[in-house]
């Protein structure tokens, strides 16, 4: 079961199949609508002395109980309480998981309090300084990842709130201020493109590409994009989308959204790159190499990580350094063609591992045989991210320290 949070109190729940619960004339629990209205909303109410003891009051008014083993009524008989074990309008809740990302943020704190904590976020995480910074250093792009309610601003769709386009705006005058590059990458595309918290899913569910609207909504989100900085010379490229996820995505949609995002670009700019990155979770890396290299342009992105899979967890940092060397070096030879069409880029790796005790010195190595073996990526690589409260994902910190050094 999910929960979709309305505001401190009352909830959608959505159940198998993304239906929603609701409640017939007959006071039944049932689940039958796929998208939630007023007759599918909830209150819960908290014990003030054990908040994991709630009762749900349906859209009737009245209090959910279990009648029997097998249904839940909302009838006048759950009207009063002692909060006891026997009473069938108690129910215990158990947190299984949290999610996070800027839909969570917006959703959670409300449109003013949200509107405060994103703009004072956009103000002073990554200023004008961190482009000086970047140039110096010798770095010559970023990627900037961007949700698909950017093409709404300043009035995006609720919950989330205005100002992230001014925020990229921002950025693109820093950028050509000091010669660097941008990559925009649609992070969050509409129905969110896999599970996890930077596509801006609302309960961890995957819908993006199920439907012919669905990819159409994403293309005039990429339009937009791009109709908006084709004429600005920071403009590198346009990330279509940042890791689809297999086998939701299919690749069916993917290839159709990619025909028609690239076609998008097209129509304002002759000569921005177009990225297409890789489904996450197959088994073969080439899937798209025939389809990509048919577009002039383009751009295959993979992301390397010594994480987030099992096979890393008990790596020493020898082993570490020698997977990089062999096994992701004949990754990207593999996805490389000698015509150089696609352009091969890791738009994302990081010097996170799981090695627990390692030195600086052992992130120094791990780092450095990254960087020579992801330089033989015909369009570069990103690091992720460059600012961060984790010292290891924090590319400015990594370079300040010497842990990170550019030739």
């Amino acid at each position: 079961m999910q929960l979709w949070r309305i505001n401190e109190t009352t909830f959608n729940f959505r159940v198998y199949g993304g239906q929603f619960w609701g409640v017939d004339s007959n006071g039944a629990l049932v689940a039958t609508a796929t998208t939630p209205g007023p007759s599918e909303t909830f209150q819960i109410v908290r014990r003030d002395s054990d908040k994991t003891r709630v009762r749900i009051r349906a859209p009737n008014g009245l209090f959910l109980q279990a009648k029997t083993m097998a249904s839940v009524t909302a009838d006048p008989a759950g009207e009063y309480t002692d909060w006891s074990d026997n009473d069938p309008s108690v129910f215990l809740v158990n947190n299984v998981g949290n999610l996070y990302g800027e839909y969570q943020i917006c959703n959670g704190y409300g449109i003013a309090r949200a509107t405060q904590v994103l703009r004072s976020h956009w103000d002073t995480f990554i200023t004008e300084d961190d482009f000086k910074f970047i140039a110096l250093c010798g770095l010559n792009a970023v990627r900037i990842p961007v949700g698909w309610w950017i093409a709404s601003d300043p009035n995006p769709p609720l919950p989330f709130v205005g100002g992230s386009l001014q925020a990229l705006d921002n950025a693109f005058r820093w950028a050509r201020n000091y010669n660097i590059g941008v990559i925009v990458d649609l992070h969050a595309a509409p129905g969110s493109q896999n599970p996890y918290d930077h596509s801006a899913t609302r309960d961890g569910s995957q819908e993006w590409g199920t439907t012919d609207a669905n990819i159409a909504q994403t293309v005039q989100v990429i339009e937009f994009l791009v109709s908006r900085y084709a004429n600005n010379t920071a403009l590198l490229a346009v990330e279509l989308l940042n890791e689809p996820l297999a086998p939701g995505t299919t690749l069916p949609s993917l290839t159709k959204y990619y025909q028609d995002g690239y076609n998008a670009v097209r129509r304002y700019t002759p000569t921005a790159y177009v990225i297409m990155s890789n489904r996450l979770q197959i088994a073969d890396q080439k899937e798209l190499l025939q389809f990509a290299s048919g577009f002039p342009g383009a751009v295959l992105d993979v992301h390397y990580y010594n994480l987030f899979d099992s096979k890393f967890e008990n790596l020493t940092v020898e082993q570490n350094i020698d997977f990089v060397r062999n096994n992701r070096s004949a990754d990207l030879a593999t996805i490389t063609n000698q015509n150089g069409r696609p352009l091969t880029f890791v738009g994302e790796w990081s010097a996170a591992w799981g090695v627990q005790g390692a030195n600086p010195t052992d992130y120094q190595r791990f780092a450095r045989v990254q960087q020579d073996v992801y330089g033989n990526a015909t369009f570069g690589w990103a690091y992720w991210t460059l600012q961060n409260v984790n010292a290891v994902w924090n590319m400015t910190f990594m370079i300040q320290n010497g842990i990170i050094t550019l030739k």
